[in-house]
């Protein structure tokens, strides 16, 4: 019988995540520099939009044991690779802090409150949101097509629903192609201020593939461009020290500014 999923170790093992196999969105490297993003030496609440399997979550479960994580998934079949991830026995020592909700995340007002996404309760938000313009070449995969398009106004609708649910002086994170930034900053709007972003190179020579951003509630700092951070070499395939120690889960990639609440 042809199995329908892969368990996946991160962080060298440390947790393991259920995903499809061959099919809807499998995580990998921008769970993995999302979740660096959360850097916290307290108890911290954190939820993840768009979680899928829950990869990004566990990761920083895994590395902040005082973290709370809340994953929010909308399709019930990733849920439910989800909660499979959690009952899995690897990871029985972070399960008790993580919680899926099926839920959308574009729900606004009472519909959102009532599906669980609660006003400002989180200290941290994070997201990997659909990246795919409508014009790029589709997959023949629902689930994947589902997990990778992106639609109109998403990042003004991923961005609300995070600045909702987000106390004051909250911080976002989340990982993007390059060719969103506008559409970040313009969500960002007032909601979120000090943006810092941080091109994200496969080696040096190579143009940026994707962006890794923060922003927090409230703040009226200006927005800074960080250097570059180069996955690997100029040769080969290995990950560069401080990318493998992003990876794996060894170290955070902290703002240059402190957040207001810390």
């Amino acid at each position: 019988m042809t199995s329908t999923h892969t368990i996946d170790a991160f962080h060298r093992g440390r947790f393991h995540v259920t995903q499809p196999k061959g099919g809807g969105h499998r995580s990998g490297v921008d769970a993995m520099l999302l979740a660096s993003l959360v850097v916290a030496d307290k108890p911290v609440r954190v939820a993840d939009l768009g979680a899928g399997a829950g990869a990004a979550g566990l990761a920083v479960a895994a590395r902040l044991e005082q973290a709370r994580i809340l994953l929010v998934e909308k399709s019930p079949l990733m849920a439910d690779y989800a909660r499979r991830t959690l009952a899995l026995p690897e990871n029985a020592f972070l399960a008790g802090r993580v919680e899926v909700l099926e839920t959308d995340v574009t729900l606004t007002g009472k519909p959102r409150i009532a599906a669980g996404l609660l006003d400002e309760v989180c200290d941290h938000v994070i997201m990997n949101p659909p990246f795919n313009d409508a014009a790029d070449r589709r997959t023949p995969d629902a689930l994947k097509a589902e997990a990778h398009a992106m639609t109109e106004g998403l990042f003004e609708a991923w961005v609300r629903t995070a600045g909702a649910i987000m106390k004051p002086g909250g911080q976002l994170s989340l990982i993007a192609r390059p060719q969103s930034i506008a559409e970040i900053i313009d969500a960002c709007g007032k909601r979120f201020g000090g943006l810092e972003i941080t091109p994200i190179h496969p080696r040096p020579g190579e143009n940026a593939t994707r962006i890794l951003v923060t922003a927090v509630k409230g703040s009226r700092a200006r927005l800074a461009l960080r250097a570059p951070l180069f996955l690997h070499g100029a040769d080969g395939h290995a990950f560069t020290p401080f990318a493998d120690d992003l990876n794996n889960g060894r170290t955070a990639y902290p703002r240059l500014s402190p957040r207001r609440n810390r």
